[in-house]
């Protein structure tokens, strides 16, 4: 079973998820980033502290989140703590392995994803300023 619990901080949407992500329950992750994105909020948070399980319908849906964030000059920001979900977010581990971690800005925590902490060394930077160039190692999608 999964939940979604929806709050607001300054400027970032915080989706905290918990359960399974999986292909019967990534359509609610995917309704809920779109309804913020419909409520002209650009900046997401997705905390996966508490997603003990995440398949290819999971990893899909943070991509498409990630692209729509993205087309609306938005940002999207994951919470994957190094410890948690018994050991080591379960997140982390599939998105390392399917080689797609690096296309998400990835935070320890709400404070250092919503700006209210520090920012996690070498946290990339999703969407590049206005008139900024993007390294030559930064993917887009």
């Amino acid at each position: 079973m999964l939940s979604v619990e929806r709050a607001e901080q300054g400027a970032w949407t915080v989706l905290r998820i918990s359960g399974e992500l999986d292909l019967v329950s990534s359509p609610v992750v995917r309704r809920r980033v779109h309804e913020a994105v419909a409520d002209g909020r650009h900046q997401v948070v997705l905390d996966l502290s508490g997603v003990l399980f995440c398949d290819s319908s999971g990893v899909g849906v943070l991509i498409a989140a990630r692209r729509l964030l993205h087309s609306c000059r938005g940002r999207l920001r994951l919470i994957l703590p190094a410890r948690g979900a018994v050991e080591g977010s379960h997140v982390n581990r599939v998105l390392a392995a399917l080689g797609v971690r690096r296309l998400f800005e990835v935070h320890p925590d709400v404070p250092s994803a919503t700006g209210a902490g520090p920012a996690p060394a070498g946290a990339a930077e999703q969407a590049p300023a206005a008139g900024a160039v993007p390294s030559a190692g930064t993917a887009s999608a």
